[in-house]
């Protein structure tokens, strides 16, 4: 016969009796870490190069907006017990139509991509060593630490990294001395002039695009897989966005004092964070150049980490839902056939780009289809969220209904603008 205290330990933990809190924070931090790449540390960097603080509030707007799209997707994760995919298929047939292209060619090209951006800095590092040999060691080790599909283990390794950038990120930020005065009247909304697009930029794409849509697989391989964790799940993502825009935060410090004030201008894309790198050597030493370039390649690491690992996840639960297969069927599950696959999808072909070049056709399709993929995100989730599928009690309310809808609006416009920027190539002359 089991006595009173050994039933408690076999009870599942509620909300009422939460773990202990070191043990509440997972998914959110996996999903802030991977959706933080070198991509929005440079696009914070180059706002606050350019603007200062004026944008800072609205950096912290797009931390705000990150929390509402991840707590929704979670939301409908514990509460319906279906995934995010499952929940797209319930929209309509015309969903499988926008995704099932999207995650083919969004992974061979991001696959690329990613590999690239975590090369730049170890190359930076290691001058002797060609860039194409860090960016396949990259793919090939990412891979390899997501294979097995062990979730507690690829969890730590994320907050290993997690840690790195904590550390290198929020210590360049430190060092450049932050004018306090000016950091608070950033807080007051305000759109310079020309400043618009990077206003909207910012709000709408600090942290993530399809790995937010992840947040609920990593639910249910953390083991929250009822309404009961409800409350677990807020906090988890709330801590972990308040994480992700401390990182954010401290990027806009570093472009406000080390290049505004001084007139320092830097390169878009991946390249900006290298320039800032030499920029750090030459006012602080060589020591802080290799830290920041430490940081930079942790930031993009993790994202390789996160995106093999989560969209590996939903690429097999996509896969394993239009073939009909039972919920419990191996290939659809982390470490089946199906997530092994999407693996070598992101890792292999993706290495022909790095030599071949990336071929103008796909990269407009990429861009087009990723310039769609956040506002499908917030209107399927507005729907979602309102819909027969979900459960009363977790209902969107008035309120989340608005800023749900504000926030498919913002992407919208932004996905409009992408969306042009995309199919540039094909109407210029």
């Amino acid at each position: 016969m089991v006595n009173d205290d050994a039933a408690a330990d076999l009870r599942p933990t509620s909300i009422e009796e939460p773990p202990p809190r070191w043990r509440i924070i997972g998914p959110g931090l996996v999903v802030a870490a991977t959706g933080i790449g070198a991509g929005d540390l440079v696009a914070t960097l180059v706002a606050g190069s350019r603007f200062g603080y004026t944008l800072l509030w609205a950096a912290i707007v797009g931390v705000l907006i990150k929390i509402a799209l991840v707590e929704g997707a979670g939301r409908w994760s514990l509460a319906s017990g279906r995934t995010i995919f499952e929940g797209w298929r319930l929209a309509g047939r015309w969903t499988v139509v926008f995704f099932a292209p999207y995650i083919v060619i969004w992974g061979f090209v991001y696959g690329a991509a990613a590999m690239s951006s975590t090369a730049l800095p170890l190359a930076a590092l290691f001058p002797g060593v060609h860039l194409n040999v860090f960016a396949i060691a990259s793919g090939l080790i990412g891979a390899l630490i997501v294979w097995f599909g062990r979730y507690k283990v690829f969890e730590y390794v994320i907050a290993f990294f997690v840690g790195l950038m904590f550390i290198t990120v929020v210590g360049a930020a430190v060092v450049t001395l932050p004018n306090l005065g000016e950091l608070v009247t950033g807080l007051v909304p305000r759109i310079p002039e020309g400043s618009l697009i990077y206003t909207l930029s910012l709000a709408g794409g600090v942290g993530g695009t399809i790995t937010l849509a992840a947040y609920g697989y990593w639910l249910r391989e953390k083991g929250w897989t009822t309404p009961r964790w409800m409350r677990v799940m807020r906090i988890d993502n709330s801590v972990a966005y308040v994480v992700s825009g401390v990182f954010v935060i401290s990027m806009l410090v570093v472009g406000a004092e080390l290049l505004y004030s001084s007139g320092v201008t830097i390169a878009d894309g991946e390249g900006g964070l290298l320039d800032l790198a030499s920029v750090l050597g030459e006012r602080y030493g060589t020591f802080m150049s290799y830290f920041f370039l430490i940081g930079f390649w942790a930031s993009s690491f993790s994202s390789i980490l996160g995106v093999w690992n989560g969209v590996s996840l939903m690429f097999a639960d996509f896969l394993g839902t239009v073939r009909g297969l039972a919920e419990d069927d191996p290939r659809r599950k982390i470490g089946g056939l199906y997530y092994r696959a999407y693996i070598v999808w992101l890792t292999i072909p993706p290495i022909a780009l790095l030599f071949l070049g990336r071929p103008i056709g796909l990269i407009v399709a990429y861009g087009a289809l990723g310039a769609l993929f956040m506002p499908f995100l917030a209107v399927t989730l507005l729907y979602l969220l309102n819909s027969r599928h979900m459960p009363k009690p977790h209902r969107n309310t008035w309120w989340l209904n608005g800023i749900l809808g504000a926030i498919a609006a913002l992407f919208v416009a932004l996905g409009a603008n992408e969306l042009l920027k995309a199919l540039a190539p094909l109407v210029s002359p």
